[in-house]
């Protein structure tokens, strides 16, 4: 089906909405279902003589295959349209609510069955995102369910593990073939940034591989802390290839044409870096500042910040700083441009690999300080900062501490960006706001707080 995008998107829609129209039908029927289960309907009706054949399910599996279809040529004829992603993810959402009406089919003409069959069924047979969408092997064999042995339950109560990869996969379809296409026991191919750029455009998490990582070739053992936090380290501990820069001495030259842009100085340890966090280095009109310490912080507060997380962009020197006060910091970030997390590892420090899409890998009410600076700034859509500050609300404990620091907006979007912060009704610890003039307009501003948990319920 050849669709401009212009006209294919609205014809598409129309489209959706029969095909929405099938699900809501096939919805109706049933009281409750686990729309995260997907049988191989195929693989049910072979191996299980109650099971009758549905034509229902034919329909649906005829939709799915034509969905599938779009996907993939919509993917070969627009491959470097913004609008394409977005019909494509759209796609790929449609494809996964159809495939649940399918599950839910199947589910109905399995009720009859006495519950020991219905349990054997449902704990040996494959589950798969979506049957014969993807080609490569490997991303069949990690998707689907992997049952227990000996049928029984695992300590965690479930009847089998289930893998996942993120919903955005299927409209990246090539790109995760060629992630996952490589020798079992063989070295990975050297793709991290292909990796990579799977997780900033939603396929996250990315499914295992079962490939050994490339490592340097002429690696070296890091240098010994306390040096190694304020020394940079040696070239030959990281893959230079897929950077601008071929060294750190490159990195932390002030210069342009890094390969990118967001805390460009960071990896200028003496002089950019050391001073952050003990003394003001933003000064702007009548010497304001949105710089706050952390000492003026940690005595909110003595003795009972112990871990947390920074979200930022940068090199690891807000966790050095905390580490000299006996705090244990986690540092959030990715390779954009640079080598940022093996320059953090580098130090000593713990980076965690990940992006804005994920949901933090923290338990609910465990840490007590979230900090993050020149990251969520005016670019960030509203609704995702709702869906980000929720999450970071989670894992806080109460009486814990979020500190929101140099967050920067055009003047006219600050009051909507400090509704989403003032929604959390925390208590109030820091709230500054002053000009950033540091272009040569003054339509932005800084804006720095640090607030506090509440105990919930209130």
């Amino acid at each position: 089906m050849k669709l401009s995008i212009s006209r294919g998107i609205p014809k598409f829609v129309f489209l959706s909405c029969v095909f929405s129209l099938i699900c809501v039908v096939l919805f109706s029927k049933f009281y409750s279902f686990n729309p995260f289960i997907i049988l191989d309907t195929k693989c049910m009706y072979d191996s299980n003589p109650h099971v009758t054949y549905n034509p229902e399910i034919k329909i649906l599996e005829t939709v799915i295959k034509k969905i599938e279809q779009e996907i993939i040529d919509i993917k070969v004829s627009y491959k470097n349209s913004s609008h394409a992603l977005r019909y494509g993810s759209f796609l790929a959402d449609i494809l996964g609510l159809i495939e649940s009406a399918k599950f839910v089919e199947n589910f109905h003409d399995v009720v009859g069955l006495p519950e020991r069959d219905v349990n054997q069924l449902y704990s040996v047979q494959p589950v798969h995102v979506s049957q014969d969408f993807f080609l490569t092997e490997e991303i069949r064999k990690y998707v689907r369910m992997k049952p227990n042995r000996l049928g029984k339950q695992n300590f965690m109560g479930a009847n089998g593990t289930f893998t996942s990869i993120g919903h955005a996969c299927f409209s990246m379809k090539q790109e995760l073939e060629e992630y996952m296409n490589y020798d079992v026991g063989d070295i990975c191919n050297d793709d991290w940034k292909l990796a990579q750029r799977l997780m900033v455009h939603g396929c996250d998490p990315l499914p295992r591989r079962r490939c050994f990582s490339r490592a340097p070739r002429f690696y070296t053992e890091p240098y010994p802390i306390p040096e190694s936090i304020w020394r940079l380290p040696d070239d030959k501990n990281v893959r230079w290839s897929h950077y601008r820069c071929k060294g750190f001495a490159c990195l932390a030259a002030s210069k342009a044409g890094k390969g990118f842009f967001k805390c460009a100085d960071c990896f200028n340890l003496t002089h950019h870096e050391m001073p952050r966090w003990v003394g003001p280095v933003y000064l702007g009109p009548t010497n304001s500042t949105p710089d706050l310490m952390i000492t003026e912080i940690l005595d909110l507060k003595p003795g009972k910040i112990r871990i947390g997380l920074d979200f930022s962009v940068g090199t690891g020197t807000f966790a050095a700083r905390m580490r000299d006060h006996n705090v244990t910091i986690v540092s959030a970030t990715i390779n954009l441009g640079a080598p940022f997390s093996e320059m953090i590892a580098l130090r000593g420090l713990v980076p965690i690999y990940m992006t804005i899409n994920q949901r933090l890998p923290f338990f609910d009410n465990t840490l007590d300080l979230i900090h993050t600076t020149r990251f969520l700034d005016g670019w960030i859509d509203f609704v995702l900062l709702d869906f980000v500050l929720y999450d970071w609300d989670r894992v806080l404990r109460p009486g814990g501490l979020l500190w929101i620091d140099s967050f920067f907006c055009l003047k006219e979007d600050l009051e909507d960006y400090l509704e989403g912060f003032k929604m959390l009704r925390y208590k109030r610890h820091k709230w500054v706001v002053v000009p950033k003039v540091d272009k040569d307009d003054d339509r932005e501003v800084f804006f720095s707080a640090v607030l506090e948990k509440p105990p919930r319920p209130f």
